[in-house]
């Protein structure tokens, strides 16, 4: 990957990460500051408004991201007409949203058994505009490859979360948490809107007789949409099978802690998935099929370099971090956490390819894909789950996971030309055998290890070495990432002036 991109990289996956914590850290907050009917009611109410929001209403924006990447440099003039047009299209989807969801409101409180829910979700529902408008930005800036600014948006949006829900939360209480929703996603815009306005004046000006088809993006979106939609049941019905096969919330709760920590590298890598659309839109756009093949095998490369030893890792140490993370009560979980790591790793490498395919037009593969995985994981667990329990779901996930991972690697091998070195893949495969066989010798207790966990990355990085995986390139890459004012070499800096 070229030091321009990882640099963004980066960035991005800090953003995201310090995004997650300060999840956390409203959650938190509002479970001690709220009563806990309040804070079921809470649960229940932001996390369906977020929900619909993003399965049905990232399509244009996301469909609005691939049109300017290809356009931005070629033809500028068209910026102005697709950010529009784009605006006019996520205005009409997220207005029918709002006004079914308004008519929804008490058929959702009755099937809850709670009529006093219905102001609390007609409330909620200007959840939906504030985030669509900060989504429709958020890809507008993917579009135009301004990561950086991406980066500080978003980790202004985690400050504000927590300053600003949770002392809505200590004056207001319920009302006040649903209000925070909508307050911190329109100021991230308001800022966006007022730093894009001086970031890129006069950069785009529309050219009379400039012609978009705006069906264009209705044409991309729809399948988008449905991507997400069965992604989402994919990596979600495990843990609804398991409260309906087993009617144990405790199994639910223990499978759930095991749950959330594997999905970490899913968190650390999302950040590629918004280099990636982009990046490979404007090289598929110019017909430079040869870089789009150099772009997505080489972040593919740097993606499992990095994946594996942390799935690795979570899998050694999955009784400690269980432990640290939930408490002794949850330690059950540790033989579900072992094998979810491993599935999870590879869901992320579906997701992420899925992403690159997206950027080249391909969009309904991922689509049919996630719909095969939706349909083979539900089927696995039905039958895993009454055999082995939550284990058995943990199985079922993680072959499902395999099964998505090859067939989107082996398209994107087909259509990029090939994407990775199985050679490669052998080798990093051989040096996280390495650091398992070194961690036999390096017992966990308490928070030991983590110091263990820094030992093991450096024999990682040594076995690589000696075997010749990493060379001189990916030792520059990581010494730009740490520069103000990065170096390229003759080795990447032909790869990274074609990816940008």
């Amino acid at each position: 990957m070229s030091s321009s991109l990882a640099r963004s990289f980066v960035w991005l996956a800090l953003s995201e990460v310090l995004f997650n914590i300060s999840g956390y850290v409203v959650h938190s907050a509002a479970g001690r500051l709220l009563t806990p009917e309040d804070y079921g009611r809470y649960g229940l109410i932001v996390t369906l408004s977020i929900m619909v929001i993003t399965l049905i209403g990232n399509g244009v924006p996301i469909a609005m991201s691939k049109y300017l990447s290809e356009c931005s440099e070629k033809n500028p003039e068209l910026v102005p007409l697709i950010k529009r047009q784009g605006l006019l299209l996520q205005g009409a989807v997220i207005g029918t949203i709002m006004l079914l969801f308004y008519i929804a409101t008490p058929f959702i409180s009755n099937l809850l058994h709670d009529q006093t829910l219905i102001p609390l979700f007609r409330l909620s529902i200007f959840i939906l505009p504030a985030y669509a408008i900060d989504t429709y930005f958020f890809y507008y800036l993917t579009g135009l490859r301004q990561f950086n600014f991406q980066s500080v948006l978003k980790i202004l949006r985690s400050v504000l979360r927590i300053a600003l829900i949770i002392t809505f939360i200590y004056f207001w209480q319920l009302k006040g948490a649903i209000s925070g929703y909508i307050v911190v996603p329109a100021i991230v815009f308001l800022v966006a809107w007022i730093g894009d306005s001086i970031q890129n004046r006069g950069r785009f000006t529309q050219k009379p007789g400039a012609h978009f088809d705006w069906k264009k993006l209705l044409h991309y979106a729809w399948p988008i949409t449905l991507f997400m939609i069965f992604y989402e049941v994919l990596i979600s019905l495990d843990l609804y099978f398991i409260k309906s096969l087993t009617h144990s919330d405790y199994q639910t709760g223990i499978y759930n802690s095991a749950l959330l920590i594997a999905r970490i590298p899913y968190y650390l890598f999302y950040a590629l998935t918004i280099i990636l659309l982009p990046s490979v839109s404007k090289t598929t756009s110019e017909n430079n099929h040869a870089e789009s093949q150099r772009l997505v095998s080489q972040s593919l490369r740097f993606m499992i370099l990095l994946l594996i030893p942390i799935v690795t890792l979570i899998a050694i140490y999955a009784a400690p971090s269980i432990r640290f993370v939930y408490g002794a009560k949850y330690l059950e979980a540790t033989t579900s956490l072992q094998i979810l790591a491993f599935g999870i790793g590879c869901l992320t490498i579906f997701y992420v390819l899925s992403f690159a395919l997206n950027g080249a037009g391909k969009n309904k593969v991922p689509m049919w894909i996630a719909f095969a995985g939706m349909l083979l994981n539900a089927a696995l667990n039905y039958v895993f789950i009454q055999r082995y329990g939550i284990v058995g779901s943990a199985i079922a996930t993680s072959i499902t996971s395999v099964c998505v991972m090859v067939a989107s690697v082996g398209y994107a091998h087909y259509h990029f030309q090939g994407v990775m070195s199985l050679a490669s893949v052998f080798k990093m495969i051989l040096a996280a055998l390495a650091v398992w066989i070194v961690s036999l010798f390096l017992p966990a207790t308490n928070l030991i290890f983590v110091l263990w966990s820094a030992l093991l990355l450096g024999v990682y990085v040594a076995t690589l070495w000696l075997l010749r995986e990493i060379n001189t390139a990916d030792l520059v890459v990581l010494k730009n990432l740490l520069r103000k004012n990065p170096k390229p070499v003759p080795e990447i800096a032909e790869a990274e002036e074609a990816a940008l």
